[in-house]
């Protein structure tokens, strides 16, 4: 008990960072996807994106739901603004550098809603020539569909399909490939 007190007191004072995991790391990742997961199946529909795929994406990108890109931006994909992006930004250190090889805030999306995030990330798959050929695989084959991610230059990690794949598959998320449009569903 005096542990855990302990644990509490250093963890108010010394926050633990957007990319540690803890022990309520599972369920933090099931509350976020069953949050979030008819937003997925909803976007999949639309536009291609395996349900799967966006969910794992999310997890990753967000650590489910808790880094300051998800709560300040609701940027739950780690969108960079790139040039054609005329919206609301968020600025927030993760892999650019200035001329002098040091670490320099990076710009990205902000948006008013994760709905909008969501949207967008689709929208910037389906938009941009270097994903274009993940739009031929079958929406079921979720494993190339991360390996073609990585290879497109989605990821910076050499190992970004491999966690994909990792969530994906410690969560079952292949199955909301399956799920029916939930706005068909919808009775009028």
């Amino acid at each position: 008990m005096i542990m855990i007190l302990i644990l509490l007191i250093l963890g108010s004072v010394y926050p633990v960072p957007d990319n540690v995991t803890d022990d309520n790391y599972e369920v933090v990742a099931l509350s976020y996807i069953e949050k979030h997961k008819e937003l997925a199946i909803i976007e999949m529909h639309r536009s291609g994106v395996p349900a799967s795929i966006t969910l794992a994406q999310a997890l990753i990108e967000t650590n489910a739901g808790r880094s300051d890109l998800a709560v300040k931006a609701n940027n739950h994909f780690g969108i960079k603004c790139k040039r054609t992006w005329n919206g609301d930004t968020y600025y927030h250190e993760d892999d650019d550098l200035n001329a002098k090889g040091e670490l320099i805030e990076s710009c990205f999306r902000a948006y008013g809603s994760v709905l909008e995030s969501y949207a967008d990330h689709s929208n910037f798959l389906r938009t941009k020539e270097n994903y274009m050929p993940l739009f031929l695989l079958d929406r079921f084959d979720y494993k190339n569909w991360a390996f073609g991610l990585k290879s497109s230059g989605y990821a910076t990690n050499p190992e970004y399909a491999h966690m994909l794949i990792n969530k994906i598959e410690t969560f079952g998320l292949d199955a909301y490939d399956n799920y029916p449009n939930p706005i068909n569903t919808i009775k009028k």
